[in-house]
Protein backbone atom coordinates (compact mmCIF):
# COMPACT_ATOMS: atom_id res chain seq x y z
CA UNK A 1 0.00 0.00 0.00
CA UNK A 2 1.22 3.49 -0.79
CA UNK A 3 1.66 6.33 1.25
CA UNK A 4 -1.12 8.34 -0.25
CA UNK A 5 -3.23 5.18 0.24
CA UNK A 6 -2.61 4.99 3.73
CA UNK A 7 -3.07 8.84 4.55
CA UNK A 8 -6.61 8.82 2.90
CA UNK A 9 -7.18 5.76 4.30
CA UNK A 10 -6.80 7.42 7.83
CA UNK A 11 -9.06 10.61 6.84
CA UNK A 12 -11.95 8.33 6.01
CA UNK A 13 -11.95 6.69 9.09
CA UNK A 14 -11.64 10.08 10.64
CA UNK A 15 -14.48 11.17 8.72
CA UNK A 16 -16.19 8.15 9.63
CA UNK A 17 -16.47 8.49 13.57
CA UNK A 18 -17.48 12.16 12.97
CA UNK A 19 -14.16 13.96 13.51
CA UNK A 20 -13.64 15.36 16.90
CA UNK A 21 -17.44 17.39 17.94
CA UNK A 22 -15.39 18.04 21.37
CA UNK A 23 -13.49 20.32 19.76
CA UNK A 24 -16.35 22.30 18.52
CA UNK A 25 -16.80 25.59 20.24
CA UNK A 26 -20.28 27.17 18.55
CA UNK A 27 -23.29 26.64 20.11
CA UNK A 28 -24.38 23.88 17.95
CA UNK A 29 -21.98 21.05 19.21
CA UNK A 30 -24.03 21.50 23.08
CA UNK A 31 -27.36 22.87 22.60
CA UNK A 32 -27.95 20.56 19.69
CA UNK A 33 -29.52 22.87 17.43
CA UNK A 34 -28.49 25.39 14.85
CA UNK A 35 -26.55 28.51 16.28
CA UNK A 36 -28.44 31.86 16.81
CA UNK A 37 -26.86 34.73 14.99
CA UNK A 38 -25.41 37.20 16.78
CA UNK A 39 -28.12 40.10 17.75
CA UNK A 40 -28.25 43.16 15.80
CA UNK A 41 -27.56 46.43 17.68
CA UNK A 42 -31.29 48.69 18.13
CA UNK A 43 -31.51 51.46 16.23
CA UNK A 44 -30.69 53.21 19.38
CA UNK A 45 -27.35 52.29 19.50
CA UNK A 46 -27.22 52.60 15.62
CA UNK A 47 -27.88 56.13 16.34
CA UNK A 48 -25.43 56.69 19.06
CA UNK A 49 -22.89 55.38 17.23
CA UNK A 50 -22.95 58.03 14.41
CA UNK A 51 -23.33 60.97 16.04
CA UNK A 52 -20.00 59.60 18.28
CA UNK A 53 -18.39 59.25 14.41
CA UNK A 54 -19.54 62.50 13.68
CA UNK A 55 -18.99 64.05 16.62
CA UNK A 56 -15.39 62.91 16.30
CA UNK A 57 -14.94 63.94 12.44
CA UNK A 58 -16.16 67.31 13.41
CA UNK A 59 -13.77 67.96 16.05
CA UNK A 60 -11.16 66.65 13.92
CA UNK A 61 -12.00 69.56 11.61
CA UNK A 62 -12.56 71.96 13.62
CA UNK A 63 -8.86 71.63 15.18
CA UNK A 64 -7.44 71.64 11.55
CA UNK A 65 -9.38 74.69 10.58
CA UNK A 66 -7.61 76.18 13.76
CA UNK A 67 -4.06 75.34 13.10
CA UNK A 68 -4.57 76.63 9.63
CA UNK A 69 -5.72 79.58 11.30
CA UNK A 70 -2.76 80.12 13.97
CA UNK A 71 -0.70 79.66 10.87
CA UNK A 72 -1.95 82.46 8.72
CA UNK A 73 -1.97 85.25 11.50
CA UNK A 74 1.10 84.39 13.66
CA UNK A 75 1.69 86.71 16.69
CA UNK A 76 2.86 90.18 15.86
CA UNK A 77 5.07 90.71 19.17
Amino acid sequence: MSAAASIVKRRLRFVEHDGIPEAMDDERATSGGPAKPPEKPTREDRLAAKLRENLRRRKTQARALSANAQDDFPDSE
